[in-house]
């Protein structure tokens, strides 16, 4: 008997999982209930990257007005605080000098809060991170040759005290120090905190062309899908898919119109702020060094011709040629500032008048009636003069700087909220494209 075994059949190899997961997925997309699947997919991907890069630069933008550009801006207005409070004390030690003996308390007063103001503006710019390396170096130099200064002023002064003659020399030399040393590195570290400043500035204004874009590319998408539907169904409107494509809209002028706002606001502090402030700020300086060279010429008694010169140079600098203008030229400034500016000048043509007096007093011998004509608190001393132009103009300083930070603010102001409502437009344009499609799909079950 023959006992018959039967062969295991053969068995067809399995299709493997992962490619019948492909064809079920090919499958999904074809015909035009695919192709709606495909473009729903295509229209949520869109509208989450337009959202996310919309809010996102938002943010970025948002914090570089409410950090870099406040920050830099207060960075800028301590290096200028700086700088003339070192210009401050230089002159006022010269005529505090010239008095003799025992210098006039407001004077001495007036030096030792220049030095403490000096010290403090420079505390703020090495603790706001004085901009970049230049800034950083500028900042030692400072601190390294500040106590060196305010040495020499204080061993001029026991020498006055003591009717030394040579304590004029230590005047000239701390003046040298001031002048060659410490106020070139704050001009350096000026330099850099605004050179920070208008990089901050450029960036929180720069136009989001990357998330406008997207959103471009989405609307452009949504009108080609409703276009697609129209032909299929012959349906005009699908109400999910306007709806998308109002909140895309939304998206990209809400996102192109705040920051053409926010450049706007940005360019205004610059304009009628920081560089009013810094014109100001510079003619301010110019009129301290002018009084310190006035000073000093009367200190060095008949050996002060450098002295005089600089002063000629600065005055020309800051008046103009015969008192026509110069960094105290109105120009187009605005209106508080233009009035501030023609009472400076004023003032300046009154002291440019002043000195002559004073340096023919001092060039007839009368050098007694030169230092009263100089430091001496009568109204038409040059003293009272560049003290009532120095009035003016700190008050045209703070003025534009109110005007920078009400632009800064103004600026910051224009993105409040705005990521979050990029975010629901966002993500009503989501809903809304996937809602429309999926509609249109059920009419394919």
């Amino acid at each position: 008997m023959t006992t018959l075994v039967r062969e295991p059949a053969t068995r067809a190899p399995a299709a493997a999982p992962a490619a019948r997961l492909r064809k079920r997925a090919a499958g999904r997309f074809r015909g035009t209930p695919g192709r709606l699947r495909l473009a729903t997919v295509a229209l949520v991907v869109l509208g989450l990257a337009t959202g996310v890069a919309g809010a996102v630069g938002v943010r970025q933008r948002a914090d570089l007005v409410d950090g870099a550009v406040a920050r830099s801006g207060e960075l800028t207005v301590a290096a200028q605080r700086l700088y003339r409070a070192l210009s401050d004390a230089d002159a006022t030690a010269a005529s505090a000098f010239l008095t003799g003996g025992v210098e006039p308390v407001a004077l001495r007063e007036r030096y030792q809060a220049d030095i403490a103001d000096a010290a403090a503006a420079l505390a703020i710019v090495s603790g706001g991170g004085a901009g970049d390396g230049r800034g950083a170096n500028a900042v030692a130099r400072i601190a390294a040759q500040l106590p060196v200064y305010t040495g020499l002023v204080e061993t001029a002064r026991v020498y006055n005290r003591q009717g030394v003659p040579v304590g004029g020399a230590y005047l000239r030399e701390a003046s040298g120090v001031m002048r060659e040393r410490l106020l070139p590195a704050a001009q350096e570290l000026y330099d850099a905190v605004s050179a920070e400043l208008d990089e901050a500035r450029d960036d929180a204004g720069a136009f989001p062309w990357f998330a406008v874009a997207l959103g471009v590319l989405t609307i452009a998408a949504l009108v080609v899908v409703q276009r697609y539907l129209t032909r299929r169904t012959n349906r005009v409107f699908n109400i999910g898919l306007v709806v998308a494509t109002v909140a895309a809209v939304a998206v990209v002028l809400w996102l192109g119109v705040s920051a053409l706002v926010i450049a706007g606001r940005l360019e205004a502090s610059r304009d009628q702020g920081s560089e009013e402030v810094a014109r100001l700020a510079d003619a301010r300086i110019a009129a301290l060094q002018a009084r310190a060279d006035e000073s000093l010429t009367l200190v060095a008694r008949g050996n002060g011709q450098a002295f005089e010169d600089d002063y000629v140079r600065v005055m020309g600098e800051l008046a103009g040629p015969e008192g026509s203008g110069g960094l105290l030229a109105p120009l187009d400034a605005n209106g508080p500032t233009r009035e501030a500016l023609n009472a400076a000048l004023a003032e300046a043509r009154n002291w440019l008048s002043a000195h002559e007096q004073v340096r023919q007093l001092d060039n007839d011998g009368r050098y007694a009636e030169a230092v009263t004509a100089s430091v001496g608190t009568e109204e038409n001393s040059t003293a009272s003069i560049a003290n009532r132009l120095d009035e003016q103009l700190a008050g045209a300083i703070e003025h534009n700087s109110e005007m920078f930070r009400q632009e800064v603010r103004g600026a910051g102001n224009s993105l409040a909220g705005a990521d979050i409502g990029v975010a629901v437009l966002a993500a009503l344009l989501m809903i809304g494209a996937a809602v429309g499609i999926q509609r249109r799909l059920a009419e394919y079950r």
